[in-house]
């Protein structure tokens, strides 16, 4: 077998066009043909903007990947979470947040659960069903019950996403059409337990919906799971350093082109919470594009394939006063959020990422 095709960085963008992007990518539009044409346009404006992003010297650069092609609203297709969800479910086992807040001379200088062996599995590729709370619930079950068992399972986000309730249509109406990690923490502590990847595959990549069908029993659960105060970043710092990985959500409209760096923009006049990730850990760059002295950030486990950002991650900008660092999402209605959630929410840190975090608890092997 030849070598693997070496990706396109920012670096090699200088001779790159649409013939490269095709034949990097495998999409094979007849050459002339109204979708090539479409696809042609979309991508040479991606790539200009990207060009002069990265001309700015800015602390994160962005490139080419499998969405450069694609219009916004093909973007929010891989996104899936809306806020609001977690002020109308009713929640049946969530326990209470009892975890000792630590102060900042006492938290460790960097957090990374990737660093610890078999804790946290190979990121994932939700595609073009905004199932992305059923992947990151699906991963940090399995960073917990890895922790907990010394087993890490690669776990069925079908299985969530075909199978969770949500008859308030929180966060979405479910599967491919939005729903929230703490729906699919209560589901799992409710049902008995979820399944592994092979006896359960995703079929929903292309935005199918796929209906419950479980012919294996279960090999891990949880009791239920913890809700961190909102906007709170001394208590999330605690619980990514004490407890494990973190399901959170973020505004992430703007990460499609994201290759590399620590990410700093987001529109803080008009945040929208959109799509749920796992938090791994933190730490300090001192090495950031453009940027003098260290640059805090948040390490986000993200599902849009291994080869988006750096292997499937994000570095999101981080700073000691995040709850001083808010907007108002104001359009809580927008998409498919919950029915009747329209009251304007507060959310801060960068992205929003301090609005909407939670765990699992009492993660187990079976």
């Amino acid at each position: 077998m030849g070598a693997a095709q070496a990706r396109t960085t920012w670096k090699d963008l200088d001779n790159y066009n649409f013939e490269k992007f095709l034949q990097e990518f495998g999409h094979k539009w007849t050459k002339g043909s109204p979708e090539y044409l479409k696809r042609e346009i979309i991508f040479i404006e991606e790539l200009a903007r990207v060009k002069a992003h990265n001309k700015k010297n800015l602390s994160w650069k962005e490139g080419v990947n499998h969405m450069s092609h694609m219009t916004l609203e093909e973007k929010k297709a891989f996104m899936g979470f809306h806020k609001g969800a977690h002020q109308h479910h009713k929640p049946k086992n969530q326990r209470p947040f009892d975890l000792p807040v630590k102060t900042m001379d006492d938290l460790p200088e960097e957090v990374d659960w990737r660093q610890k062996p078999n804790v946290v599995s190979p990121v994932k590729d939700q595609g073009q069903c905004g199932s992305c709370w059923a992947f990151a619930s699906t991963a940090t079950i399995e960073s917990h019950v890895a922790l907990n068992s010394g087993i890490l399972f690669d776990l069925s986000p079908q299985n969530i996403a075909s199978c969770a309730p949500n008859p308030d249509s929180c966060g979405g109406t479910g599967g491919c059409y939005g729903a929230t990690a703490e729906i699919a923490f209560d589901y799992i502590a409710s049902s008995g337990g979820i399944v592994q990847e092979f006896q359960f595959p995703y079929y929903s990549y292309y935005g199918d919906a796929h209906d419950c069908t479980i012919q294996s029993p279960p090999v891990a659960t949880v009791d239920g799971y913890v809700k961190l105060p909102e906007n709170n970043y001394t208590a999330l710092m605690t619980a990514i350093a004490d407890i494990g990985p973190i399901s959170i959500s973020v505004d992430a409209t703007g990460w499609g082109a994201y290759e590399s760096g620590v990410y700093t923009h987001w529109d803080q006049e008009n945040p929208v919470i959109n799509h749920a990730v796992v938090l791994v850990g933190y730490g300090v760059d001192n090495d950031g594009y453009g940027i003098e002295g260290e640059q805090k950030y948040w390490t986000i486990r993200n599902s849009w394939s291994p080869s988006w950002g750096e292997e499937g991650y994000i570095r999101l900008a981080r700073s000691d006063d995040d709850e001083d660092n808010c907007g108002m999402d104001t359009e809580p209605e927008t998409g498919t959020a919950c029915a009747g959630q329209t009251d304007p929410v507060k959310v801060c840190g960068t992205a929003g990422v301090l609005y909407d975090t939670s765990y699992p608890t009492g993660a187990s092997s079976m």
